[in-house]
């Protein structure tokens, strides 16, 4: 016996077709809504570097105090706000160093430039005897004495500002080097009846002719800046991780207010210690200040009771 048995499955294969057209429609906006949404997570996410990106696209040599704002950007830009913020206060300070040493030398270069044009003009408009162009001459070679002398200090101070390197190393005698100054300045001091001594000893390692050129700097300044049958010291004092060099001389003290300048480019002090006949370049005290950075150390000034005293501190580092 053979019994068959049969039932609609018409509406189950509608069902199940349906089901897949609607899996499929779901499917596929589920993947654009995905798709929005992290476009929308990212471009959120991304607002921060926007806001990073349109500051710093203002950034320029006119528009440096430009920085990012640290504390509208998430946690973990943060770090990279603040390194951005502090380059841009390096380039900032950096253009406006720039900017000053433009300008100061433009100014300072004007001076001598303009003697010499004029002294030129002035005796190329006349006939003069043999010794009248000779006198010319001699005042031009002076004036390109002093701009020559500045050139080479600036350079100098530029090879510092990139970090110079010391071009010899050695240990040596702070006194015995200090002696010899005193002894080349000797006829000066007597001139004008100064008094020079020395005192203390010690061991610096540097360069020999650097650190002379720094001595001589401060002794220079300080014979100019004493009235006469004043006093010019030099003290030693060697400790355990330094040794210092202070140069002291009596005379009118130097304003508090105009100390942090001291070292600044062609700054020279107020009218009451500039002196007019000095040929000075108003550089000294900036390359003093290069030199003892360059040896590692620092330098202080200090003025009270008509007593001005510039100190010079080497730190004690091996020969390696």
């Amino acid at each position: 016996m053979l019994i068959l048995v049969a039932i609609d499955t018409e509406h189950h294969t509608h069902f199940m077709a349906q089901l897949q057209h609607t899996l499929a429609l779901y499917a596929v906006l589920a993947t654009l809504a995905s798709g929005f949404a992290g476009w929308f997570a990212a471009h959120q996410g991304m607002a921060p570097l926007r806001a990073m990106k349109s500051r710093a696209s203002v950034v320029s040599g006119q528009q440096l105090n430009q920085r990012m704002q640290v504390e509208a950007v998430p946690i973990e830009m943060a770090d990279l706000a603040n390194e951005l913020n502090h380059m841009l206060d390096r380039l900032q300070q950096d253009f406006q160093r720039l900017s000053d040493f433009s300008s100061d030398l433009a100014h300072e270069l004007r001076t001598p430039i303009s003697n010499l044009l004029t002294q030129t003009q002035v005796a190329l408009s006349n006939r003069r005897d043999a010794d009248t162009y000779r006198d010319i001459l001699a005042s031009n070679a002076e004036e390109f004495q002093r701009l020559a002398r500045m050139v080479s200090d600036m350079l100098f101070l530029a090879k510092t500002e990139r970090g110079l390197q010391l071009p010899s190393k050695e240990l040596f005698s702070a006194e015995q080097e200090a002696q010899a100054l005193l002894d080349f300045y000797e006829a000066v001091a007597e001139e004008k009846n100064v008094r020079m001594s020395l005192h203390g000893s010690g061991n610096i390692l540097g360069d020999r002719l650097m650190f002379r050129r720094a001595v001589s700097n401060l002794l220079s300044n300080a014979l100019r800046h004493t009235k006469m049958a004043g006093e010019v010291c030099i003290e030693i004092s060697d400790t355990e991780n330094s040794t210092q060099v202070s140069v002291e001389n009596t005379g009118d003290g130097i304003d508090p207010k105009i100390m942090p300048r001291l070292f600044d480019r062609f700054y020279r002090a107020d009218p009451s210690r500039a002196q007019p006949d000095s040929d000075g370049t108003g550089l000294g005290l900036a390359i003093t200040r290069a030199i003892v950075e360059a040896h590692g150390g620092k330098i202080e000034v200090s003025s009270a009771q008509g007593r001005t005293r510039f100190t010079l501190e080497f730190r004690k580092v091996s020969l390696t």
